[in-house]
């Protein structure tokens, strides 16, 4: 009996991990009428989830099936066109931009149902007598699923004002996530308003680079800080610190023990989800070195590895076995984990970069499936030097919050791969800091001097808030850095001798805490302490600066500055937040416009072009 339960397995295992007869491959290129090609588009069998997406250059590869008869071509803002399927081997498409006006909509899928519209900036929008529809998604987003509307998000409760004669001391782990504004993105781009919830201010802070000096001293890092005028609230200021990791040369990067650990689990069936999965994998195999080594783990109902140990010069022996991919099954996200990691030991490689690649929409149900057993599990394998990167795709059962614990906890970094450009920027554009960590556990720990600061508020990063006892505590962990990364924090001060109340507490029974009334502007400010480890490094390394804080003219400030208060401010209209003071779409988008600066990758000018569409959708939801 027990014979014929392993061969059932392995028979099941293969056939989610193995291709089945494909019959033959399609191929060629989406573009608009003009030519231009259009990254992410959507290509699916008619009537069925196989399918795939477009590449950077429009460009897609297609297995169909025997009996296969129309492939729908698709993309949002674009009316959708079908193909029939006869003996051709090439076939170019070319989409429209729709000319449908795309009325009041109810948007079912996240949460309970609520009112809103689709905005995009290739459609025109009118007020309309109301109408029940779903979104304007490309065809294959398995919209007819059930459980589709299950997205998971950690709770986020803004900080507030800290005393400084109380709480002089602010200290936090460094972030350099960036999940949270691609999902954003998307929610935006489907014309909803994201999720209270989904909006990290320091990870949408974090998304963008910033043009900050290298260092100049042994350690791996600069810092830079510049102080001026709160610009939604004139009577506070806004103090910026920013770090700057030291870039590596590619070719000086140590060997990489990668192993891709990929969720093939019927959940990933949709075309924004195992397709474009593979896409952003072959990338990053093209970045690959010969003394790199690649492994590829699946799991489903079952875990299996499906590709050894390979070499990185072998490039098309890991393409092929990430192409014969397919989704199917339920999800062991636990015991997927667990081979990961054991093949990760395997083939460790030391002083390299050994590292685990998850890639899912973070739909754990079977298994190790509890964010506290995922914790331990994580916690207990990384102090043997296996980091973890994580990407999250998909939507509708997007599980955000497994995922960044995950992250988190395995000394590793988040993304959200919402199309084709952003796999592009996570693992080619930023393959160092991606994948190559320079400092680990990296903490900071602020001391405001109360003759300059009455109360503070640190902007977002409230999961990775620390106690000041932790600064010191070298087995309390923390952020990571990678080659090149930029990390940005954001403090909105109420200046010493303001009339204003902030953050305050009873008068102390047994102690007495006094400032001088007199504030001096020649005192310092503040001063900026970070304890940080080597890669391979238990024991923390010290890192202190004095501030001396002279407060700058708005104008007179730097486009890392003014750009990065844009984006804190469009996070917290997104929010609501109690503290966005005179913050308006308005406002940031004078502010981001003016700050936009070289912009050769045009990531600042997509988020002016979100800022507006945002401002849009709040004004139709404001008239409903």
């Amino acid at each position: 009996m027990k014979q014929i339960m392993l061969i059932l397995g392995f028979l099941f295992i293969s056939a989610v991990f193995i291709s089945a007869d494909t019959g033959r491959e399609i191929s060629g290129t989406v573009t608009d009428l003009q030519g231009t090609p259009i990254a992410g588009a959507s290509i699916t069998v008619k009537n069925t989830n196989r399918g795939t997406v477009t590449d950077l250059s429009g460009r897609y590869r297609l297995s169909i099936l025997e009996g296969d008869k129309v492939l729908v071509y698709s993309f949002i803002g674009y009316d959708n066109q079908e193909v029939v399927i006869k003996s051709q081997s090439v076939i170019d498409v070319f989409l429209t931009e729709s000319n449908q006006t795309l009325d009041e909509i109810v948007v079912i899928g996240y949460g309970q149902e609520h009112h809103s519209k689709v905005a995009t900036s290739s459609v025109r929008m009118e007020k309309r007598d109301f109408i029940q529809t779903r979104p304007a998604l490309p065809i294959g987003y398995a919209m007819n699923q059930q459980n589709w509307n299950t997205e998971g998000y950690s709770a986020i409760h803004e900080n507030g004002y800290k005393d400084v004669l109380n709480a002089p001391l602010s200290t936090f782990s460094i972030d350099v996530d960036k999940a949270s504004y691609a999902n954003v993105r998307r929610f935006i781009n489907m014309g909803q308003m994201p999720p209270v919830d989904a909006v990290r201010i320091e990870e949408m802070i974090n998304y963008f680079n910033y043009d900050y000096p290298e260092s100049e001293n042994d350690h791996p890092f600069s810092v830079t800080t510049e102080l001026s005028v709160c610009p939604w609230n004139s009577s506070h200021q806004l103090l910026h610190v920013g770090l700057k990791a030291k870039n590596i040369d590619k070719s000086e990067l140590p060997a990489s023990n990668l192993v891709f650990l990929i969720d093939v689990s019927g959940s990933m069936s949709d075309p924004n989800k195992l397709p474009l999965l593979k896409n952003a994998f072959q990338m990053l195999v093209k970045e690959l070195r010969p003394s790199d080594r690649v492994a590829i783990v699946v799991y489903a109902g079952a875990a299996g590895l499906v590709l050894k140990s390979t070499a990185g010069n072998q490039k098309e022996t890991i393409l092929n076995s990430l192409e014969n991919l397919q989704a199917g099954g339920s999800t062991a996200g636990g015991a997927g984990l667990m081979l990961a990691y054991k093949t990760a030991s395997e083939n460790f490689i030391a002083g390299g970069n050994n590292r685990i690649i998850l890639a899912t929409d973070g739909d754990f149900n079977i298994g190790a499936s509890s964010d506290a057993e995922m914790e331990r599990l994580i916690e207990k394998e990384r102090s043997r030097g296996i980091f973890m990167t994580v990407l999250g795709f998909g939507m509708g059962n997007y599980k955000d919050d497994k995922m960044e614990i995950i992250a988190d906890k395995g000394n590793g970094n988040y993304a959200y791969i919402d199309n084709i450009q952003e796999a592009r920027k996570v693992l080619v554009s930023e393959f160092g800091g991606t994948l190559f960590t320079v400092a680990k556990d990296v903490k900071f720990q602020l001391e405001f001097n109360p003759q300059r600061v009455k109360s503070y508020r640190l902007i977002g990063y409230e999961n990775r808030i620390l106690n000041d006892e932790d600064f010191n505590d070298d087995k309390k962990d923390a952020g990571e850095m990678g080659a090149g990364h930029t990390v940005t924090a954001l403090y909105e001060i109420i200046p010493a001798g303001s009339g204003e109340e902030g953050g305050s507490v009873d008068p102390l029974k047994y102690q007495t805490k006094k400032v001088s009334k007199s504030t001096s502007l020649d005192a310092e400010l503040l001063t900026i302490k970070l304890r940080y480890k080597k890669p391979d490094g238990v024991t923390s390394m010290l890192y202190e600066k004095a501030v001396q804080g002279e407060v700058l003219d708005i104008s007179g400030t730097s486009n890392n500055f003014r750009f990065s208060a844009a984006v804190a401010e469009f996070g917290m209209v997104l929010r609501d937040s109690d503290f966005k003071g005179k913050a308006s779409i308005a406002h940031l988008l004078e502010l981001a416009q003016g700050a936009r600066g070289v912009d050769e990758e045009g990531y600042r000018g997509e988020f002016i072009k979100l800022v507006k569409t945002s401002g849009e959708l709040i004004e139709m939801n404001a008239g409903l």
